[in-house]
C-alpha cells in the first residue's frame, strides 16, 4: 500500500479536495509543493492553474511544463500593493486581485482542476483583512468541489500564520490533507532528550503526545537549527507529517484508509526529490543503528579500605548456618489444653486464704 505522502502527490483521491502544506522558518516545504505542482501539470486529463504570489514560476514548474496546454500560470509576483506602477485605490487593488484569480479558477476547460497558490500570507498581505482573504479562499473551493473528482485546492503557508487555524478547522472544510515539513535535528533532539524516538521504535501513542506539542513551539526547532550547535537551513534531508482527514485513502476514494483522523511521520529525500523513509535519510540512521550496550552499574564495593566481599568458603560457611526461627514450611503442632487462668501474684499483694464469706450461710 503507498505511502500517504505518495498518494497525496502521485493518486490525489476523491473528495479530497483540500492540500494544505505548511512551511516553518526552519523546515521549508517547498520541494514538496514543487513535487506536487510537477505531478498534477502531468496528467493530461487535469487543469493545473497555478498563482504565483511569492516564488516564480520556475520555482515550481519545469519551463517546458509552463507552455502545456493543461497549465494555466498567473504570475502576480510583480504585483506589489504601493509599489506598482497602476495607481489604484485600496479597494480597487483588492478588487483586481480577487477577479485575477477567480476568472482563470473558473474559466479552466471543464474536468478536474488543480488550484495551487504558493503562498496563502502573500495573498493574506496583498488583501489586507483574514475576513476577506478566508472569503476568496471558501470561493476557490467551492470552484474545486463543484469540478468534484480529483479537483484540490493547494495552499502552501507558512506558520504560524493567523490563517491557519482557520483553514484547518472542519468549518472550512470537512475533508483535510494537511502536510508539514519538520527539520530532522527535532527528531534526533527527542530522542536525546526524552528518549522518544519516531516509530516504529517507540509506540506511536507516546511518540505523538511528545512531537506535537513541541512540534508547536516553532521557536524549539528554530533554536535547534539556527543556534550554536545547529546546521542551518539548506537543500537537505527533512521529516514530513501527513494528516489525513476524512474519506477514504486509496486512489477511488472508497477503499483502503477509512479512519476519521490518520497522521503518519514520513521522509523526503532531495536526492530523489520525493519521499522515503525515515531510516533511509542519513542524518536519522544512528537512531535505527544497533545500540550500543548499556554500561555495567558502578560496584560500590569498589575502592573501600576494608573488604566487603567474602571468599568461596566463606559463603560455603556462611551456606552451612542453620536460620533461627526457621520452620522449613511445617505446619505448627497444635496441641489440646483445658483453658485455664494462671496468676503468678505479686509481692505485694495481700493474700488470705481464707474465705471472707465463711459466715454465710450461702
Amino acid at each position: 500500500m503507498p505511502s500517504l505522502l505518495s498518494t497525496a502527490i502521485t493518486q490525489p483521491p476523491r473528495n479530497q479536495h483540500l492540500l494544505l502544506l505548511q512551511s516553518t522558518t526552519a523546515q521549508s516545504c517547498l520541494p514538496t509543493l514543487r513535487s506536487i505542482a510537477s505531478k498534477a501539470s502531468e496528467r493530461a486529463h487535469e487543469t493545473t492553474v497555478l498563482f504565483n504570489l511569492l516564488y516564480p514560476p520556475s520555482a515550481l514548474l519545469d519551463t517546458s511544463r509552463e507552455a502545456s496546454d493543461n497549465v494555466v500560470v498567473v504570475n502576480r509576483t510583480s504585483h506589489v500593493p504601493g509599489y506598482c506602477d497602476e495607481i489604484q485605490s485600496e479597494g480597487d487593488a483588492v478588487a483586481s486581485l480577487k477577479s485575477a484569480i477567480l476568472s482563470p479558477a473558473r474559466a479552466a476547460p471543464a474536468g478536474p482542476v488543480n488550484i495551487i497558490i504558493d503562498s496563502v500570507d502573500t495573498l493574506l498581505s496583498d488583501i489586507g483583512l483574514i475576513s476577506e482573504t478566508t472569503r476568496l479562499l471558501s470561493e476557490l473551493l467551492a470552484i474545486v468541489r463543484a469540478r468534484g473528482g480529483t479537483s484540490r485546492l493547494i495552499l502552501h503557508i507558512l506558520a504560524p500564520s493567523p490563517l491557519l487555524p482557520i483553514l484547518t478547522q472542519t468549518r472550512f472544510s470537512p475533508t483535510l490533507t494537511h502536510v508539514l515539513a519538520h527539520p530532522t535535528a527535532l527528531l534526533t533532539h527527542l530522542a536525546a532528550a526524552y528518549l522518544t524516538p519516531p516509530p516504529p521504535l517507540a509506540p506511536p501513542d507516546k511518540f505523538w503526545g511528545v512531537f506535537i506539542p513541541i512540534s508547536e513551539r516553532h521557536y524549539e526547532a528554530e533554536k535547534l537549527v539556527f543556534g550554536p550547535a545547529g546546521e542551518g537551513s539548506g537543500l537537505q534531508d527533512f521529516a514530513v507529517e501527513v494528516l489525513v482527514r476524512g474519506g477514504g485513502g486509496g486512489a477511488d476514494g472508497v477503499a483502503g484508509r477509512r479512519r476519521g483522523v490518520e497522521r503518519v511521520l514520513e521522509g523526503w529525500s532531495t536526492s530523489t526529490g520525493g519521499p522515503c523513509e525515515l531510516r533511509e535519510i542519513e542524518s536519522l540512521r544512528p537512531l535505527w543503528s544497533k545500540k550500543a550496550p548499556l554500561e555495567s552499574a558502578p560496584d560500590p564495593t569498589q575502592n573501600l579500605s576494608f573488604n566487603l566481599n567474602l571468599t568461596p568458603e566463606q559463603q560455603r560457611s556462611r551456606a552451612q548456618v542453620p536460620l533461627p526461627y526457621a520452620h522449613e514450611g511445617k505446619p505448627v503442632e497444635q496441641v489440646n489444653a483445658p483453658a485455664a487462668i494462671l496468676y503468678d501474684p505479686d509481692s505485694a499483694d495481700d493474700l488470705d486464704d481464707d474465705d471472707p464469706d465463711e459466715d454465710l450461710d450461702i
